[in-house]
C-alpha cells in the first residue's frame, strides 16, 4: 500500500511540485492549499508523512506543526518543512515546533525522495 503524504503550501506550483515528484515515485498525495486547510485534513485522515511551508496566510508552518503535533494520530508522524527559510534561528524553532527535518526551496527532487525515504524508512 501507498505511503500517504500531505503536501501544505499556499503556492500551487509549489503544490504540484512536490505531488508529481512523489506520485511518480509510487505515493499518494493529498493536497492541502494553506495551513487551516492542513489541519481539516490532517483532522479527518492519517498521514504517514506531512511538507509544510513556513509563510502561509493565517496559520504559518511552525503554527501548523504545533497544531498537529496536538493531534493524537500525528502527534509521532513525521513533519518536513519545505520552505524558502534557512537561518539556523528558524531551523531551531522548526525543531522546537516539532519538524522531523528542513529543506529549503527550491527543492532538488531527487534530494526530496531522499529524505522522504530516509524518513519513512
Amino acid at each position: 500500500m501507498a505511503k500517504r503524504i500531505l503536501a501544505v503550501d499556499d503556492s500551487i506550483s509549489m503544490r504540484q511540485m512536490i505531488s508529481f515528484t512523489l506520485r511518480e515515485n509510487g505515493y499518494e498525495v493529498v493536497e492541502a492549499v494553506y495551513g487551516q486547510d492542513g489541519i481539516a485534513k490532517a483532522q479527518k485522515q492519517s498521514f504517514d508523512l506531512i511538507f509544510t511551508d513556513q509563510n502561509m496566510p493565517n496559520v504559518d508552518g511552525l503554527t501548523l506543526i504545533q497544531m498537529l503535533r496536538d493531534l493524537p494520530q500525528h502527534a509521532k508522524t513525521p513533519i518536513l518543512m519545505l520552505t524558502t527559510e534557512a537561518s539556523d534561528s528558524m531551523k531551531t524553532l522548526g525543531r522546537a515546533a516539532g519538524a522531523t527535518g528542513w529543506l529549503v526551496k527550491p527543492f532538488d527532487p531527487e534530494k526530496l525522495l531522499a529524505v522522504v525515504k530516509k524518513v519513512l524508512g
